[in-house]
């Protein structure tokens, strides 16, 4: 095969092995990207710097959050496996925000550390088609369209109305990926690949005055691939993350901390499983606080932080600032909450969440003995703050193949995204559109009205970052629709319909779908006697969680007699009545909804006694009810959007030919190349006069597109 080089030279590859896709790092994207590609029936490759660190957790060992949560449902609702490995390893589970409305709850796991990279591993390696391989890889390989034009892998998408085609059309700068080299010296075959290499481009630590390269702590750094990646020109900037000192649990006075234990029956990521592992064996984590002490020596030593004088010059994540950004940007705050989190069942290392920091050392410790109940703690591990090379990822198309080179996909902190949320669900679609590519079949490309996963996807491509982005519920238009709840309705057909969907967990999909609109008629059609009212009376005062107080009011007496009559789901519409204060009545109208319970061994007991997994499905069919009217309101405006969406720009669109469309307004236009209207008006400092004149420009220019093909 004739192969260009970096220096543009032209010469005869022969690849020592060949892959259908291959894929760079195994970090949280990796590991879902080359999962993906395998399960899709694809020669897949997983290279890796140290095969004993697949997965592994960096920072914080946790998985979801506040909207973090909802990117792993949804990963798993598409056949994902982040979800699976966290229910496996995970020590403490608590859903978040229950308090507030379904729209922001979220699932949160504490995980043990080891465990997780293990479970991981294991899993890749019983996976067919995947091979783990333990290497460097120095540089891609790449075919110039001087010599072969287009890709034959890659499906020519260039029609008039083609939204997808937004490469490169001109042979000049297009060119096709078509396998890696490595440090060694090997050369790998690849008709797609995969790149996920977190925070090891050209990685540099920082602690206090002290400085050295590195991809983590004690792992080297990937030079060699930093620099090949902007030799082929993609456009880059540099982020920068941090974390926190990890400390010895025997060290730790625990009786000066508040206990945060886990949820009495918590709920799992994975819609597959049951129930967790450590379900009846979870750890609880610990409530600190920084004091007067702690903030003093912060401000007499901030001058020694690489963020403040000057040694780091890139920009870290806003939202999960270092100690010393809280002390100097929040100075009337007079304390900061810290939490206690165990990194493991089997080590006594804890985890500092709250305390990111590149202070120095003796610093660090410092700030350690002025928290009560830390003041003979010992230091296992300082924190540190990383800079690392990024890719601006609105060199990236909405399949995440960036626009430049055909057949080369980034996912993860290389497009600028902080958590391992975020990398998984960037690296499940960039393996799903990989193999995808590969096998000659559309992409899968979702939008902002159904998943976070596509906000996410949408705002990178469109908006770019200069900060590690993180995701957030209120970056969605339409978050009632977008809850963990239904993240399976959303989601699952798509991954069965792309081959991620095993035939045994589509039967349970459908079938929750049919119990959960069985259910929801039921309520419609079964009206309130005095009979059913006696007994949601009864469950009136019981707590639905440990975050809130009692149902409808701390057990005040409920007066429901102007209710009998009506509908159960019209009951359901008030706001002082809940779906668990129902089950006595549903277990005698429904007993088949319940009958699950038996799957489970004493299960302990929950709100109105439900088991998580039934307790989770009546709280879906209630959200459907309650919040009916706003759900409607959020429809109709979800269909005008897609309208929008569906307004193309094609590939072929000149931004320079439209008259009345400012330098500033083309300049940005060309730089993002939106796919479509909506996506153009979502673009920082494009009008909506600017997008008017686009619409119209589209007909202008194919109907002179028409005439001189008739010539």
């Amino acid at each position: 095969m004739l192969i260009q080089n970096r220096s543009g030279q032209n010469f005869e590859m022969q690849f020592t092995e060949q892959f259908d896709v291959v894929v760079v790092g195994a970090g949280h994207a990796g590991c879902e990207a080359a999962m993906a590609a395998a399960r899709m029936g694809l020669r897949t490759a997983l290279y890796t710097l140290n095969v004993d660190l697949i997965a592994q957790m960096s920072c914080n060992p946790a998985v979801g959050g506040i909207a973090k949560g909802h990117l792993v449902r949804e990963v798993d609702a598409l056949g994902g496996i982040m979800g699976e490995i966290t229910d496996a390893v995970g020590i403490q589970f608590r859903l978040l925000n229950t308090s507030r409305g379904p729209a922001v709850w979220s699932p949160r796991a504490q995980c043990d550390k080891q465990a997780y990279r293990l479970k991981m591993r294991e899993v890749l390696e019983s996976q067919p088609n995947l091979k783990i391989k333990q290497a460097e890889v120095a540089e891609l390989i790449t075919e110039s369209s001087l010599v072969v034009g287009r890709s034959s892998l890659v499906k020519d998408l260039d029609t008039k109305d083609s939204a997808n085609d937004q490469g490169p059309t001109t042979n000049d700068d297009f060119r096709v990926v078509r396998g890696i080299k490595l440090r060694d010296g090997r050369t790998v075959g690849a008709k797609a690949v995969i790149v996920t290499t977190g925070t090891f481009l050209n990685g540099l630590i920082h602690c206090g005055e002290q400085q050295y390269p590195a991809g983590r702590s004690g792992e080297p750094n990937a030079v060699l691939l930093g620099e090949a990646l902007k030799n082929l020109g993609l456009r880059g900037c540099r982020l920068k993350t941090g974390t926190p000192p990890r400390l010895d649990g025997r060290s730790i006075d625990w009786s000066r901390f508040a206990e945060q234990p886990g949820d009495a029956d918590p709920t799992p990521f994975s819609f597959r499983t049951k129930r967790v592992a450590h379900h009846d064996s979870q750890v609880p984590c610990y409530i600190a606080a920084t004091t007067p002490e702690t903030h003093r020596i912060i401000r007499e030593n901030v001058h020694r932080s690489p963020m403040y004088s000057g040694q780091i010059q890139s920009i870290g994540p806003r939202y999960c600032p270092s100690i010393e950004d809280k002390i100097v940007k929040f100075p009337d705050k007079e304390t900061h909450q810290l939490y206690l989190e165990p990194e493991g069942l089997n080590t006594h290392e804890i985890y500092v969440n709250g305390m990111s920091t590149s202070l120095p050392v003796e610093v660090q410790l410092e700030i350690l003995k002025s928290i009560p109940g830390l003041e003979d703690a010992e230091m296992l591990r300082p924190g540190y703050a990383i800079e690392y090379d990024s890719i601006d990822p609105t060199e990236l198309q909405r399949t995440l193949e960036t626009k430049k080179i055909a057949g080369l996909f980034l996912g993860g902190q290389i497009n600028g995204t902080s958590g391992y949320e975020e990398a998984a669900c960037q690296g499940l679609m960039a393996g799903i559109n990989a193999a995808l590519q590969v096998k000659g079949e559309p992409p899968l490309i979702l939008d902002r009205t159904e998943a976070y996963t596509a906000i996410l996807i949408d705002d990178l491509i469109s908006k770019g970052t200069n900060e590690p982005y993180r995701m957030f519920t209120s970056r969605a238009e339409f978050r009632l629709h977008l809850r963990i709840d239904n993240a399976d309705r959303r989601l699952t057909p798509h991954g069965r319909r792309v081959g991620l969907i095993s035939d045994e967990a589509w039967q349970d999909f459908q079938g929750k779908q049919e119990r959960l609109a069985a259910l929801k008629k039921l309520l419609e059609r079964t009206r309130l006697t005095p009979e059913m009212l006696d007994k949601i009376a009864c469950c009136h005062s019981e707590k639905r969680n440990d975050e809130e107080p009692a149902v409808a009011g701390g057990g005040t007496a409920l007066d429901l007699t102007s209710a009998l009559g009506q509908t159960l789901a019209q009951l359901l519409k008030r706001p002082e009545v809940m779906i668990e204060q129902m089950a006595p009545v549903l277990r005698e109208v429904d007993p088949t909804f319940f009958a699950r319970e038996g799957i489970r061994e004493n299960p302990r007991e929950s709100a109105a006694g439900l088991p998580s997994e039934i307790r989770n499905e009546l709280k879906s069919v209630e959200t459907e009810i309650k919040y009916e009217g706003y759900l409607m309101q959020q429809q109709r405006a979800i269909e005008r959007m897609k309208k929008s969406e569906q307004r193309a720009i094609p590939g072929w669109f000149d931004y320079g030919s439209v008259s009345g469309l400012s330098r500033e307004m083309q300049e940005k236009l060309k730089h993002v190349q939106p796919q479509t209207l909506a996506q153009a008006s979502r673009i920082p400092g494009v009008t909506p006069a600017a997008v008017s004149l686009v619409n119209v420009y589209i007909e202008i220019q194919a109907k002179r597109r028409e005439q001189i093909a008739a010539l």
